[in-house]
C-alpha cells in the first residue's frame, strides 16, 4: 500500500522521537512518519470510508522519560506537559495561547439529584476558542509551523474552524476556514475577529470537508480537517490524561502511589464524525499501555436522532456508517458521513459502551440542568453527552456507584440561536 501521491512529497515536520510510524486502520498498513502525511491510499473515494491513521508510539521510551509524578509536579498545567505523547518535537512548538488543563467538577447538585454520587463533569467549554476542539488545533499549527506551511485550512461547522482561528492568531499563522452557511453567527465572529479568511459553503458541513480537501491538495495548504490528518487525534486524546490526572487527585491516590492514576467507569461525550470519541479511546488507551491505569472505562457516544450515522452502524454491527441526511439543531454534531468512524466505533465497540440515540428536544432539555444545578453552560452539542448520561440510566446501563465523567465539549455563548 502506498501513501497518497498527492501528499507523500510534501515536507514533514520534525517529530517527537517517540514516534514510530503510522498504521492504517482500515488494511493495516505501517509507514514511516515521514512517508504520509494524512490518509491511506487504499480508501476507494475520500468519503466515510477513508484509510484513516493511527500514529504509534515507543511506550517504552516514553515510560523511560515521563512519570504520572512527573505530571502531577509540572506547573504546566496545559497539554504541553504530556508533549512526549504528542505528535511535536519539545512543548515549545505549540502556539503560546494555553490549551487544556480544564476543571473537573464534582458539581454535588448534579450528583444529589441523579443519585449518582461520584459524577463528574470535564468542562472543556473552558479551552480559549471556548470548546474542545483548541486541543486539536494546537497541534495542527504547531506541525504545520514546523513543516513551513504558509496556510493551514479546516473544515467545520464552527468551534474546530474557531479553536484553528485563535491558535493560529497567537501563532501569527494564515488561515483559510470552510464552513456551512448554516454555521451559528456567535462561531462565524470568532473566526473573522481572530483573522481567518472565511469560505461560507452553499451547502452542508461534508461539502465544506469536500472542497477542504481538494484546496489543500491543491494549494499545498496544511490540512487540519478532522478524520483526515490523523495527528487531531493526538491533540484530543489530551482530555483523557486529564481526567485520569485529575481523577487521582480528587481521590487522593497520588498521595499513595504517585504513578498511578485514576479511570472512571463509564465516560459520555456527544459525537458526530468520531475524531473527540475517537481521542478519548485513544487517550485511555495510552495509559492502560504505559501501565499508569489498570484498566478502560466503558466509552459512551451519543448522537442526535437527527444525526444518528454512528449509532446506526454500531446497532447494526456494520463496519463503517452508511451516509445519510443530518438535520440536528446541534450543529457540532451535525455530520452526513462520519470521517472518523473507523476511531469512533473502536472506542464503543472495544470498551464495552454502546451509542445512545436522544432527541434534540432532550437534548435542550439538557443545557438547563448542567447550568442551573452544575454550573456548566453547555452548546447544544456538549449538552448532548449529559442527554446521553440520563438515556444510559434509563436503558440501566451504568450503576449508583459507579465513577462517571460527562464532557461538556463547547460553551452555550458559542450557540444562542432560539431553538427551533
Amino acid at each position: 500500500m502506498h501513501a497518497d501521491p498527492s501528499t507523500a512529497a510534501m515536507p514533514a515536520p520534525a517529530e517527537t522521537r517517540f514516534i514510530t510510524g503510522l498504521r492504517c486502520l482500515r488494511c493495516g498498513a505501517d509507514y514511516a512518519p515521514a512517508a504520509i502525511e494524512y490518509v491511506c491510499d487504499c480508501r476507494p473515494n475520500r468519503g466515510s470510508d477513508l484509510g484513516t491513521l493511527d500514529v504509534r508510539y515507543d511506550y517504552a521510551a516514553v515510560a523511560r522519560s515521563l512519570t504520572p509524578a512527573d505530571l502531577q509536579a509540572d506547573p504546566d498545567r496545559s497539554i504541553g506537559r504530556f508533549w512526549p505523547l504528542l505528535p511535536i518535537s519539545q512543548r515549545t512548538s505549540l502556539p503560546p495561547l494555553p490549551v487544556g488543563g480544564t476543571p473537573l467538577l464534582a458539581a454535588p447538585r448534579l450528583r444529589r439529584q441523579l443519585a449518582l454520587p461520584n459524577l463528574w463533569l470535564k468542562d472543556d467549554g473552558r479551552n480559549p476558542s471556548a470548546s474542545f476542539k483548541d486541543r486539536a488545533s494546537a497541534i495542527a499549527v504547531a506541525r504545520a509551523q514546523a513543516a513551513g506551511r504558509a496556510i493551514v485550512a479546516t473544515a467545520s461547522t464552527g468551534n474546530a474552524a474557531a479553536a484553528l482561528a485563535g491558535q493560529a492568531a497567537a501563532a501569527g499563522q494564515a488561515t483559510v476556514i470552510f464552513v456551512p452557511k448554516s454555521a451559528p453567527p456567535a462561531k462565524i465572529a470568532q473566526l473573522l475577529v481572530y483573522g481567518s479568511t472565511v469560505l461560507a459553503v452553499n451547502g452542508s458541513y461534508d461539502d465544506a470537508f469536500d472542497l477542504c480537501t481538494e484546496a489543500c491538495l491543491e494549494f499545498g495548504w496544511y490540512n487540519r480537517s478532522t478524520g483526515y490528518n490523523p495527528y487531531m487525534t493526538e491533540g484530543k486524546k489530551t482530555v483523557s490524561y486529564e481526567i485520569a490526572l485529575q481523577l487521582a487527585e480528587q481521590s487522593g491516590a497520588t498521595a499513595h502511589d504517585p504513578n498511578r492514576l485514576v479511570t472512571p467507569d463509564a465516560v459520555f461525550v456527544s459525537v458526530g464524525d468520531g475524531c473527540i470519541i475517537g481521542g478519548v479511546h485513544k487517550g485511555f488507551k495510552d495509559l492502560l499501555t504505559l501501565g499508569w491505569i489498570d484498566h478502560m472505562p466503558r466509552i459512551y457516544g451519543v448522537q442526535s436522532a437527527l444525526s444518528p450515522a454512528l449509532y446506526n452502524a454500531w446497532r447494526s454491527g456494520a463496519e463503517l456508517p452508511a451516509p445519510l441526511h443530518a438535520t440536528t439543531r446541534a450543529d457540532s454534531i451535525s455530520v452526513d458521513a462520519p470521517r472518523d468512524a473507523v476511531k469512533a466505533l473502536a472506542a464503543v465497540r472495544e470498551t464495552g459502551g454502546a451509542y445512545l440515540l436522544v432527541d434534540d428536544s432532550a437534548i435542550l432539555q439538557a443545557i438547563l440542568p448542567l447550568a442551573r444545578l452544575g454550573g456548566v453552560f453547555a452548546e447544544p452539542a456538549g449538552a448532548a453527552s449529559y442527554a446521553g448520561l440520563l438515556q444510559a440510566m434509563h436503558e440501566g446501563l451504568v450503576q449508583q456507584n459507579e465513577t462517571i465523567v460527562v464532557i461538556n465539549t463547547g460553551s452555550g455563548l458559542k450557540d444562542v440561536r432560539p431553538w427551533k
